[in-house]
């Protein structure tokens, strides 16, 4: 029986560490590697101190080392157990994905207030400006982005990178997608505790095939919890854009939602505030705006909290038809709606322009295609 102690760790090349996107060998997860004749031990560090991963990692190194090396082999591992430390305790900060430039978080205090309807379209009208887009449907409970992109009947398929299998986003519309609605019945109700939620969005998030991309739009739930949590812990992300309507019960709970991102243990950059439903205009009088939920309410948030105002999104029966038949406003050219959501885009891409320069090195945003956008 001929083999080299390489042939065990391109063996283990093909092994993705859980919720990582990596090898356990690029990962530095194998510790080491040593073979006595027909025998090899493996010694291996993972950081889930759970029984069933410890088990999962063990099965899958064996049944690895039998298919690529050979089958009468003798393997043991020797599985151990270590918590990453960080340097600042008090600082959640997540680690890079390989070419995703910028991750912008979506979000809102409250449900109801369009933030779904607000992520799509800007995505759209950023794949208009020429950007490369994706969008990642972190709403694990209430999942709409396969919806709102008329992909509903699609599946993600599964592609070869590097010899890993890993998830290749469904695309419509020049925007790459992934939603827990591709894995889930319609009439099925998603009951899960926070463990297993933050589980399936980093599955989502590092088992993904992305390609390149200018933009990541991460369309998070309502509220403040542990899939918020997650998701500053899993990736760095780059800045937050938090979607209110101007009611002020709307607007006490986007409150809240600035101040989460705003902690200094999370510390990400709030870009501004988007004022959804901020007047209703009847088809029949062009010139009469009616503000149905009050005025200018999100405007003043983001003068009291000195965040900027990225604009606002009239409250018009198209936008919801168009997100209905999944078909975004924004792919419509020169109208006032796709007017509107260029406008709010074009200034999101402005302020994360500007943080640029408060942003320390290794969080620098890279941005290749300016589309029209200025940091004056």
């Amino acid at each position: 029986m001929s083999f080299k102690k390489q042939d065990i760790y391109k063996a283990l090349e093909t092994i993705t560490a859980p919720g990582e996107g990596k090898s356990l060998v690029e990962n530095e997860n194998i510790k080491n590697v040593v073979v006595f004749g027909e025998e090899v031990v493996v010694d291996v560090t993972i950081s889930n101190p759970t029984l069933q991963a410890k088990k999962k990692v063990e099965v899958e190194i064996i049944k690895a080392i039998h298919e690529h090396v050979n089958q009468k082999l003798e393997v043991k591992v020797n599985v151990k157990v270590e918590v990453e430390t960080k340097e600042d305790p008090t600082q959640i900060r997540g680690k890079e994905i390989p070419n995703i430039k910028n991750i912008i978080a979506i979000a809102s205090g409250k449900g109801g207030v369009g933030k779904s309807t607000i992520t799509s379209n800007v995505a759209v009208s950023l794949a208009k400006m020429g950007f490369k887009v994706g969008v990642l449907d972190a709403d694990v409970y209430g999942p709409s982005q396969h919806l709102m992109f008329d992909v509903e009947q699609e599946k993600p398929l599964a592609t070869n990178v590097n010899g890993r299998s890993k998830m290749k986003p469904v695309e419509n519309y020049g925007v790459k997608l992934l939603s827990l609605g591709f894995f889930t019945s319609p009439n099925q109700a998603v009951i899960w505790r926070g463990p297993m939620a933050s589980k399936a969005l980093k599955q989502l998030i590092f088992d993904a095939d992305w390609g390149e991309l200018d933009f990541l739009l991460i369309d998070l739930p309502p509220g403040t919890g542990d899939v918020h949590l997650s998701i500053v812990q899993a990736v760095p992300i780059n800045g937050a854009v938090v979607v209110s309507t101007p009611q002020n019960i709307a607007l006490a709970d986007a409150k809240k939602g600035v101040a989460m991102f705003q902690q200094e243990s999370i510390n990400v950059p709030v870009l501004g505030i988007v004022e959804n439903m901020a007047y209703f205009t009847p088809e029949e009088l062009p010139n009469n705006k009616y503000y149905i939920f009050g005025q200018g309410g999100a405007k003043d948030l983001a003068e009291d909290i000195e965040t900027s105002f990225l604009g606002e999104i009239p409250l018009v029966q198209s936008i919801r038809e168009a997100g209905d038949v999944g078909h975004p406003v924004a792919l419509q050219e020169n109208t006032p709606l796709s007017n509107a959501f260029e406008s709010v885009t074009k200034e999101m891409v402005s302020q994360l322009l500007k943080r640029n320069a408060n942003l320390p090195p290794t969080e620098v945003v890279r941005i290749t295609t300016m589309s029209g956008c200025s940091t004056k």
